[in-house]
């Protein structure tokens, strides 16, 4: 069989790997000030006035100006309302003393004239404010998608390690309530809490020029009470959001864990196990969300009650000026449209400051993994990968991920180019480890990993998967088409390339089955997929990155004896010509090795090949012996089915 000449094997990281590495975004840096709402919105600047965009730039002006349009045109519209009121007083006394008709109609223009503006005032209130926030839109959204795409990569860069300690539900939902708190804490500062500022001044500064040092005194104390209040009933609430948020992660985390092991709850009859452990941590965010809508109707009260003895006291003095000659009608009516429409952006300020804070509440676990450096990093002065002839080496290699657990130690053998070497051992001997630490996942605390000479931690993370093609065990697909799954291992790969690792990894007849071909869907995790047909697909995908270097972790000891063989007859294909590291759990799927290294407890015990090492009658022939010893029972049971069948067919 020949091979097509575009799935070669590559020999270094292309050009456009070596630019998207130097290519990476700049993170968020807030663990100095976390959590605080001035640092938050400081770090958020540089999203919001981005430098490569003039046109958001331009945008933010421009709003900037609407902004100040609309807040002369608000405080406007109380005066026309006022001066239409105090038009209408010579009308109404003209109409109780039965004036003439002209005289009345003369009297009439006025008002009318007057409340004709004052709609004109409100409307063109509405629009700048609208065309403002229409501007502003943009802007906002651009620093939100900018955020979480950096949050989004700056996850794939952290460890492995991280991913494992995590619950892929739980990170999903910090996603989720982080982008929705970065939109919230730029929508509310940007949008309502600085136009809001600016109204304040403004009608603070027409209480002092309409009435006196008094209004503007209450005014003020009511704002201060207000916010005051606010304030303090926010502070409890953060608490009481912060436990709905935790039992709103736990309860997404669960139904996540228990639907991705869907067969497994249906193997053990589990349901109502599930429901009932379901059922808890909902019952959890319930309670608190109870108790959050409770503690919300407290805050409204309490901000209603102040914000009406403050208006109350107000009117009651215009009263008085009334009764004493200093005021006329239209300041109480004045006085009264002015802090009513003051009443909307207090309020607002509330709830700005709630939702902001509840906000930096729910994108504090967000800022906390941006702020997390990843435990494996490339250095400064990291080159891309040269490879040649692919010769991979472990050099006295320890590691362990609890210092309490050695798992590796002292480990040292070389791959040659081309060659095969496989690794045999128990469970728990460090068998995937060395995987791991060849594709960089961890590593190691002394000793170090080469390929063609070239320390891995001094070249860069891409290059050095770029060369290294993997067949796990458990092979987990993306819920998406066949095709899909098969072009992962080389996005740019022609569909004649795609089909030829189709044909090499001997799945070309299946697809060709299927009505939809290529674009079958695999289900979640490949589930549609028998085990052989996933394992073909991450053949066909590796063959499709066409990788110098191949690790074949377990790749068949999950699969039946017969399509083991199907299996096997592909990875020896797949393997000639390329260095392979085998993690071997079925060892007679590895008797053609170069050489076989023997882990035990962290050191090799044992190395050579296959026959060597059964001849020596040590661990290696231990496990050789155990293993044919449950293939023979295993085929005895085969045949004492098949009896069976065939008895039942007879009678």
């Amino acid at each position: 069989m020949t091979h097509s000449p575009q799935i070669s094997s590559p020999r270094s990281a292309s050009p456009q790997m070596d630019r998207r590495i130097e290519a990476k975004p700049a993170r968020l840096r807030v663990s100095a000030d976390k959590g605080h709402l001035f640092s938050t919105f400081r770090e958020l600047w540089t999203y919001l006035w981005p430098v490569d965009r003039a046109d958001l730039r331009m945008r933010i002006i421009l709003a900037t100006v609407l902004l100040v349009f609309a807040k002369l045109v608000t405080l406007v519209v109380p005066f026309t309302f006022k001066w239409a009121t105090d038009a209408l007083t010579p009308l109404i006394d003209a109409v109780a003393q039965g004036k003439s008709e002209d005289y009345k109609t003369a009297l009439f223009a006025t008002p009318l004239v007057l409340t004709l503006i004052y709609g004109g005032m409100r409307i063109a209130m509405a629009l700048l404010t609208q065309v403002r926030d229409a501007l502003f839109a943009s802007v906002a959204m651009h620093a939100v998608r900018r955020l979480a795409l950096e949050t989004f990569e700056h996850m794939h860069r952290l460890s492995l390690r991280f991913h494992l300690e995590k619950k892929t539900g739980g990170l999903t939902r910090v996603l989720e309530r982080g982008r929705g708190g970065i939109e919230t804490i730029v929508r509310m500062t940007m949008l309502t809490a600085i136009p809001t500022i600016v109204e304040f001044s403004l009608i603070l500064a027409v209480m002092l020029y309409e009435f006196d040092w008094r209004y503007a005194l209450v005014t003020v104390l009511m704002i201060f009470f207000y916010m005051g209040f606010t304030t303090k009933a926010t502070q409890w609430r953060i608490g009481i959001r912060r436990s709905m948020n935790d039992s709103d992660t736990e309860a997404n985390t669960k139904a996540v864990d228990s639907l991705l092991n869907y067969e497994t709850v249906k193997y053990f009859g589990a349901e109502d196990r599930e429901r009932d452990r379901y059922d808890k941590s909902v019952t959890r965010f319930v309670d608190a969300s109870v108790e959050a809508y409770n503690s919300l109707a407290v805050l409204n009260a309490g901000q209603a009650v102040i914000f009406t003895l403050g208006l109350t006291i107000c009117m009651a003095m215009v009263v008085d000026g009334i009764a004493k000659g200093r005021n006329t009608l239209g300041d109480f009516v004045f006085i009264n449209a002015m802090l009513i429409q003051l009443y909307q952006p207090l309020n607002f300020m509330g709830m700005v400051y709630r939702e902001i804070k509840q906000a930096v509440t729910d994108i504090e676990q967000m800022f906390e993994i941006l702020d997390r450096a990843p435990e494996v990093a490339d250095r400064l002065d990291a080159k891309p990968l040269q490879v040649a002839q692919a010769a991979v080496r472990f050099e006295d290699v320890v590691f362990h991920y609890v210092p309490e657990r050695p798992i590796l130690r002292g480990i040292s053998f070389e791959i040659p180019a081309g060659k095969t070497v496989a690794v045999v051992g128990p469970s728990g001997a460090g068998k995937s480890t060395l995987s791991r630490l060849l594709y960089r996942f961890y590593e190691p605390q002394s000793g170090r990993i080469t390929i063609d000479g070239q320390d891995i931690t001094t070249v860069t993370q891409a290059s050095l998967r770029a060369v290294i093609g993997m067949v796990p065990q458990d092979t987990v697909l993306f819920n998406d088409t066949i095709g899909y799954n098969i072009r992962y291992g080389r996005w740019d790969a022609t569909e004649a390339e795609v089909i030829e690792a189709t044909h090499l990894a001997q799945i070309d007849g299946f697809i060709a089955s299927l009505p939809d071909g290529l674009n079958t869907s695999v289900g979640e995790r490949g589930l549609k997929l028998s085990g052989g047909e996933k394992q073909r697909v991450a053949i066909a995908r590796t063959l499709l990155k066409a990788p110098p270097i191949l690790v074949l972790d377990e790749a068949t000891s999950a699969l039946d004896s017969f399509t083991e063989k199907d299996i096997q007859d592909a990875i020896e294909r797949m393997s000639r010509g390329r260095t392979t590291l085998v993690i071997a759990h079925r060892l007679s799927t590895i008797v053609n090795a170069d050489e076989i290294i023997v882990l035990d407890e962290g050191h090799i015990v044992e190395r050579g090949r296959h026959e060597h090492l059964i001849s020596q009658g040590g661990v290696y022939a231990q496990l050789w012996n155990r293993q044919r010893e449950v293939d023979q029972a295993r085929e005895t049971l085969r045949r004492a089915g098949e009896d069976k069948a065939r008895e039942e067919a007879l009678v």
